[in-house]
């Protein structure tokens, strides 16, 4: 059976490339500072190294007494707490010592003839930086609480490195945020009509345009339409190069892309498509020089209609699954039922639904129960806005692009909506964990994405898998990794919410140590119709109030439930917080069900 692949992605038609992000400069989770910008931390405890001969390096009383003696000195609560490894003595100062008090205690040990050495027990961090791409701000998809997928807090563990991404699509548009970590592809499309470079099949994966100059060119109902690069738009999702001081970061951004062309003019075919996925994985294609650089990951942000997955698909599939392959697709934008689509319904793949920057389904994305998970792949328009405009390009996919209306021109950035641009949103994710884990099945993978999906924090009729992935959450999940601290405080008991009131619920904090970290976890399940008319707080115990949600008159649905993360590292841990509820608007109430932190 043939089918017509096309572009799985609803383009953005504006000029406008890259529209700022609502809200302040995110703070990912864990915070990760340069180390010129550290953490002014309390010093709580100092190592003291005894010299060998004397009593203290051997005696754990002896370090006991003398730890006794010098706190009486000093006038400080020392004790002495356990030997290190190294022989060292760990003296805990009985709290926050200021800068006075602890330069007295280690004067008062240096003094000592029997000290070696004494040093304060400093505070280490992640050092993951931020990134300093100057459009970072803007990839809400990446770190938002209530939409993104929770990508930063998973890059001090894997960023892809030793893994090749496959993105079968238009092929590469020349662009400097992406080519450092781009791989030799191919160009898989037969026609040479289609292809528009004169030969057919070759060795060259370069984009020469998918425009179509008249309606009716590709079929009827087909309209005329500019070049899309929208292969290059998803590879800047996937691996844009990361800390290079411009554009974009990408999400395996270690990762390498390999470019494999089967798209051209009238989109492409399915024979094409699956002598792609064969080659890309590592398989043999008659007449094709074998792939130097097989992928563990292809990302097909593709489609066509079809009731069933073509056995030239599942041929497909099959084959570069068993070469331990993960395949990743996206759903659709037929606001249908995903079974109805192709390669979307074939078996062995992970099938990718859309969710909007407030977590809900995008109004175009498929769904159904075939789909196994979802991400971002945004709103660039309102579903009730007119089609091909660009309203809100806030809420869209920023990602790298080119700016040629046929042929290839200078390099650009634009944000695009489309489940076209969920699927790479996984396919990064994919190469994370095979990074991390490099003995991690596409089985293993795609199980354990589904788990540790965290439920949408809107809206989805019909059905959106196991909700939106979150990275971080996966990641630590196949590398054995807990949340530091891991100490979770919870309030469920309902507090009523009345038109145009505010109300609160508070936690006591105890039993933590300094202060609270700069990704604490808040966990916030709000019943409310009409959730728009809510803002939503952190109140700190000294009283500082940080906004988790802001009020929208256009957001209609039901209940905020969604897990927020926030840099609290200026504030003690210990104490009573709050969550504060404040209804702006007439009409709609609800009760605050339960909310918790976890540090």
């Amino acid at each position: 059976m043939a089918a017509t692949a096309t572009i799985a992605g609803v383009v953005a038609t504006s000029s406008v490339a890259s529209a700022a992000a609502t809200g302040p400069s995110p703070k990912p989770a864990p915070a990760s500072q340069a180390m010129t910008d550290l953490p002014a931390a309390p010093v709580e405890k100092v190592i003291v190294t005894y010299k060998s001969k004397s009593a203290e390096a051997g005696s754990n009383t002896a370090a006991k007494n003398d730890a006794a003696a010098k706190g009486k000195e000093t006038g400080e609560s020392l004790s002495f707490e356990r030997r290190l490894a190294g022989g060292a003595a760990l003296v805990d100062l009985g709290g926050e010592a200021s800068k006075k008090d602890l330069t007295e205690v280690m004067d008062a040990f240096r003094a000592d003839t029997s000290v070696a050495s004494v040093e304060p027990d400093i505070r280490a961090y992640a050092m993951a930086a931020t990134p300093n791409d100057t459009d970072y701000a803007k990839q809400w998809d990446l770190f938002e609480a209530t939409g993104g997928m929770n990508v930063p807090g998973a890059w001090d563990k894997t960023t892809g490195s030793g893994v090749t991404v496959a993105v079968i699509d238009t092929g590469y548009a020349a662009h400097t945020d992406l080519a450092g970590n781009v791989v030799a592809g191919y160009d898989f499309i037969s026609s040479s009509a289609d292809a528009r470079d004169g030969n057919g099949r070759d060795s060259n994966a370069k984009d020469e345009g998918d425009w179509n100059a008249t309606d009716g060119e590709c079929g009827t109902g087909s309209k005329a339409s500019n070049s899309s690069w929208h292969g290059t738009h998803v590879a800047g999702t996937i691996g844009a190069t990361t800390n290079n001081t411009k554009g974009i970061a990408g999400i395996a951004y270690s990762a390498k892309i390999q470019p494999v062309r089967v798209l051209g003019k009238c989109g492409g075919s399915s024979s094409d498509i699956a002598d792609a996925i064969t080659w890309a994985s590592g398989g043999t294609v008659p007449g094709v020089t074998a792939n130097a650089t097989p992928a563990k990951v292809i990302n097909l942000s593709l489609g066509g209609a079809s009731s069933t997955c073509p056995s030239v698909y599942q041929t497909a599939i099959n084959g570069a699954v068993s070469r331990g392959t993960t395949v990743v697709v996206a759903a659709g934008n037929s606001n249908a039922n995903a079974s109805g689509f192709t390669p979307a319904n074939c078996s062995g793949v992970i099938n990718v639904a859309s969710t909007s920057r407030e977590g809900n389904r995008s109004f175009y994305s498929n769904y159904g129960t075939i789909i196994d998970v979802s991400a971002p792949g945004g709103e660039t328009r309102r579903a009730t806005d007119t089609p091909g405009t660009v309203t809100t390009p806030e809420n869209g996919i920023l990602s790298t692009l080119n700016s040629g209306t046929t042929t290839q021109s200078t390099e650009n950035y634009k944000p695009y909506q489309g489940t076209s641009m969920a699927a790479p949103h996984i396919a990064g994710l994919a190469a994370l964990l095979k990074s991390a884990k490099s003995t991690l099945t596409p089985a293993d993978i795609e199980s354990a994405i589904k788990a540790n999906a965290r439920p949408l924090p809107g809206t989805c009729t019909g059905g959106c898998g196991s909700g939106i992935a979150d990275t971080t959450k996966t990641v630590n999940a196949v590398t054995g990794t807990t949340t530091p601290g891991g100490a979770t405080f919870t309030n469920a008991a309902d507090v009523t919410i009345n038109d145009n009131a505010t109300v609160s619920s508070s936690l006591d904090v105890t039993g933590r140590t300094g202060n609270a970290p700069a990704a604490l976890k808040v966990d916030v399940d709000i019943k409310h119709t009409w959730r728009g008319d809510l803002v939503v707080d952190l109140v700190a115990p000294d009283g500082t109030v940080r906004n988790l949600k802001a009020s929208s008159s256009s957001d209609s649905a039901d209940n905020v439930i969604a897990t927020y993360t926030v840099d609290a590292s200026s504030e003690v841990a210990n104490g009573t917080w709050k969550l504060q509820v404040r209804d702006v608007a007439t009409g709609d109430t609800g009760y605050i069900d339960s909310w918790s932190l976890t540090f």
